[in-house]
């Protein structure tokens, strides 16, 4: 959006944690300013565990070939934390930039940016997305790809991938060769993604939260087979999701709402916070759906076993996960109380 209101900056400093935003911030760059056919003569892709200082200040000095600018990229940036004569000449040539070269700086970890090489930088926050910014960033990637998604098919792809970018790109790939203009169900994407509908993490803390005592049953051993899922992971996310339900339940009382209000404020918090619960809107209705069967108390009681299980599941094998998540879930229903509403 910047890009189209004006000249580029001298300099781009991308960081965070997300690999493909990166990836696309980068190609955003290049494609806003360098022209296709131009592009070989006035591109510079450079690695800095590679890169001799001078080197750097050398391609940066470079004129551009019949184009008003020409692009630096130079990846791994953080190899410059242990060369203090490299990051110490990169920092120099970044504020002598001209008019005629664009550097963009890619750090290739999530650590915090390199404050001497980001000072003259304009910065690109590459962090994971959620909530909208998930859901925009799906919808995108879906439309790029051609595809056509029924809502409880794409709601179904956000749960069976747990809105990890890499998996939501592979599989909108996948989608896109279904071919044909028609929305795709949520039966047809599941057996595609290899996940049923119904049959996710999401889904499976869903039931344990509506005291669906049979339906988390049915879902756990098939979630334990799916590659990926453990159970320290489940109740990462079982755990996660209990202590936004006790702030829920804290704000119902002491603010006297429910329903649809409460689910906003959750929301609101889910994105102050960034918790592992999964995708922000339906888990906020869901706290306001079930708020009401959970008291302070049995709030509490329930993150205590919650923590006992998961310091038990790293102490067990793999063959005892099931084992230990159905007790954990069987006590958490017991302690329901009927005073809990």
């Amino acid at each position: 959006r910047a890009l189209a209101k004006g000249a580029p900056a001298a300099a781009y400093y991308i960081h965070g944690a997300e690999t493909i935003l990166k990836d696309e911030a980068v190609a955003t760059l290049i494609d806003a300013i360098l022209d296709p056919g131009l592009r070989d003569f006035n591109l510079d892709l450079l690695s800095a565990q590679t890169l001799d200082p001078e080197q750097l200040v050398a391609v940066c000095s470079s004129l551009p070939m019949m184009a008003d600018r020409r692009v630096v990229v130079v990846r791994d940036v953080e190899a410059w934390k242990r060369k203090s004569k490299a990051k110490l000449a990169a920092a120099q040539a970044l504020t002598e930039l001209g008019d005629t070269t664009v550097a963009i700086l890619v750090q290739g970890n999530d650590d915090a940016p390199d404050g001497e090489l980001a000072k003259p930088c304009t910065m690109v926050d590459c962090a994971a997305p959620t909530g909208e910014a998930l859901d925009a960033w799906l919808d995108d990637r879906l439309a790029d790809s051609g595809v056509v998604l029924e809502p409880e098919a794409r709601e179904h792809l956000l749960r069976a991938t747990a809105g990890d970018l890499g998996l939501l790109a592979a599989e909108c790939a996948k989608l896109a060769g279904l071919g044909g203009s028609k929305a795709l169900d949520r039966d047809t994407v599941g057996a595609l993604v290899g996940i049923r509908f119904g049959e996710t993490a999401d889904d499976w803390r869903d039931a344990v939260l509506r005291d669906d005592l049979a339906t988390s049953a049915r879902i756990l051993p098939r979630l334990l087979e799916q590659s990926g899922t453990s159970g320290v992971r489940l109740v990462m996310l079982l755990g996660s999701s209990l202590l936004a339900l006790q702030w829920g339940r804290a704000t119902a009382e002491a603010r006297r709402i429910k329903g649809a209000p409460l689910a906003s404020a959750v929301k609101t918090l889910c994105f102050e916070s960034r918790p592992m619960v999964g995708s922000y809107d339906p888990f906020a209705r869901l706290v306001g759906e079930v708020v009401g069967r959970w008291s302070l108390p049995r709030i509490d009681q329930a993150v205590r076993a919650t923590l006992a299980a998961d310091v038990a599941l790293k102490s067990t094998t793999v063959s005892g996960e099931a084992a230990i998540l159905t007790d954990l879930t069987l006590n958490l229903a017991v302690s329901r109380s009927r005073k809990a509403a």
